[in-house]
């Protein structure tokens, strides 16, 4: 009350000098009025100036980046400021060699409260060296990644588009700190304005609140002002090095691209070649895939030595791949082997008819195609499907690597066409097997007649190649004693894709001529039973006591 009447006897009589001049007739209480109108008028202004710094600093926490890491700042220093306290307070207190029982629960007390703000310091120790120095420090550039191959592009505009977000993310928080200097700014000038109305002093210590802020905001500005130049003028220096690297791939790829172009054209012509002069299909389809591998040989061996500087690396890696595979890939590079032996050594060709054993069964078909890690075979109807499988015309995947492990059987093995096939049928003891022998030999002379003589000229060539000493082609026939007759077997050359047809014919014809006779019976096994009405006596009295 005593402060207000003050500031009233002040005013009327500031008033009073003034208005002394003007007009000496005015009384005191309206000098009283005049100077309450001017306060009211000061309250009211410094109101307005406080809404409007309200609204700023809502506008200003809106940055939360930068408020919080400030704040996050101030924080730390008041933490490090009362442990300075709290230190120097328990060092008073242990120097005291009489202490009262208080003092002793507050050095306890102390000593704990140290122990918490010096944990708080160790976590805030990066906040406390100096306000925003984690959000005004840019991000960290990597080395230029070395492109030396087309896959390390990716990797160099991947880079590029990485230190570029990263840029633009910096100078976005440079414009965030540009406004929030703005808002500052206005606050200082209000601040300046209300120092003005403010008679008590009482905005003092906030305006030196916000002009300290300011300068630090400021000074935080220059910072990232200075670092963004010195930043875009590297990720320059960066981006042109990386974008020269990528051109340089860019263009031996293209060069790399036309030699391959090159190379493909020169085998497709060879390929071309190959099919109008080579009529045998087996030969065709071996010649296609040997300029096929070749090709393919060729161009992974350019595509090597252009990216591979020093041959001695190429060395190395192809020693450690052979290691890696021959323990880690067995199966692959043991049907890579296969594959070698069987193309180079000749011993199975696509279109032969081939038997495989494979995990306890019998497969028998033409084979479809020999790539690099196994044969393709079409399964046929044979006399091994009919006993054993009863089914065909499956696709078998055949390893190449079963070249050395299975038993593999080749059919129509080079120029060989047909294969030897035989008839077994049993007559009877009394039978007359001579004659039987007889006209089982007529009867497959008669229908393999044409597989002879076809099988005599193919094996005069296989002379050439092997070594060859029996070359009997005549159909035989043999005679074995059976548990139930005579079995006569009757063995002819055949067509090696078509056994089972000529089978079946001399099967029958066999038939029919055993019938034709009286003195040969064909045998079967059989059973008598003997069927009597009458009971014979013992030769013996069955009352006879022993």
């Amino acid at each position: 009350m005593k402060k207000t009447l003050l500031l009233f006897s002040l005013f009327a009589s500031l008033l009073y000098g003034e208005v002394k001049d003007k007009n000496a007739t005015l009384s005191e209480s309206e000098l009283i009025k005049i100077a309450v109108k001017k306060e009211k008028q000061r309250t009211s202004k410094i109101s307005e100036y406080l809404k409007t710094l309200q609204q700023l600093e809502d506008e200003i926490s809106k940055e939360k980046v930068w408020t919080k890491s400030y704040a996050s700042y101030l924080t730390s220093l008041d933490v490090r400021n009362s442990l300075q306290k709290i230190k120097e307070r328990i060092k008073f207190l242990q120097k005291k060699r009489k202490k009262t029982l208080s003092q002793q629960d507050e050095l306890s007390a102390l000593i704990s409260k140290e122990k918490i703000l010096a944990s708080q310091i160790e976590k805030l120790k990066e906040k406390d060296s100096a306000p925003f120095s984690k959000i005004i420090t840019p991000p960290i550039i990597e080395d230029k990644p070395s492109i030396t191959n087309p896959f390390d592009i990716f990797t160099g505009i991947s880079l590029i588009k990485t230190l570029d977000a990263d840029y633009n993310d910096y100078i976005k928080r440079k414009d965030k700190l540009t406004e929030l200097i703005a808002l500052l700014e206005k606050e200082k000038n209000i601040y300046k304005e209300i120092a003005i109305l403010d008679i008590e002093k009482e905005y003092v210590k906030d305006s030196e609140i916000k002009i300290k802020q300011l300068e630090r905001f400021e000074t935080a500005l220059e910072t990232m002002a200075v670092t963004a130049e010195v930043y875009q003028k590297r990720l320059e220096i960066i981006e042109i090095n990386i974008n020269k690297d990528i051109e340089v791939q860019v263009i031996k790829l293209a060069k790399i691209g036309v030699v391959v172009l090159v190379v493909f054209v020169i085998f497709f012509l060879l390929k071309l070649f190959v099919k109008k002069y080579i009529t045998d299909n087996e030969r065709f389809y071996m010649a296609n895939k040997i300029i096929t591998f070749i090709n393919v040989t060729l161009i992974i061996l350019i595509i090597f030595f252009n990216y591979i500087e020093n041959a001695s690396y190429l060395v190395t890696i192809l020693g450690f791949a052979s290691a890696g595979i021959a323990i880690a890939m067995k199966d692959w590079f043991m049907s890579i082997l296969g594959w070698l032996v069987i193309v180079i050594g000749g011993s199975i060709h696509v279109g032969d008819r081939i038997r495989v054993d494979m995990d306890g069964m019998k497969y028998v078909g033409d084979v479809m195609d020999i790539s690099l890690l196994r044969m393709t075979i079409l399964e046929d109807i044979t006399l091994t499907s009919i006993l054993n499988n009863r089914r065909a015309g499956r696709i078998i995947f055949v390893p190449n690597n079963y070249v050395f492990t299975n038993m593999i059987a080749n059919y129509t093995h080079s120029s060989l066409k047909t294969v030897w096939d035989g008839v077994a049928i049993t007559i009877s003891f009394d039978s007359n097997h001579k004659k039987a022998m007889h006209l089982a030999k007529e009867v497959v002379k008669k229908y393999s007649k044409g597989y002879t003589d076809i099988t005599r000229k193919q094996l005069n060539k296989l002379r050439n190649q092997y070594s060859l000493k029996n070359t009997n082609v005549e159909p035989r026939i043999f005679s074995f004693i059976q548990p139930n007759g005579i079995s006569i077997d009757s063995w002819y050359l055949t067509n090696a894709y078509a056994t089972l047809t000529l089978r079946s014919v001399i099967s029958v014809e066999i038939v029919d001529a055993f019938n034709a006779e009286d003195d040969i019976t064909i045998a079967y096994p059989t059973q008598k039973l003997h069927l009597q009405d009458e009971r014979k006596e013992p030769p013996f009295d069955t009352k006879e006591v022993v």
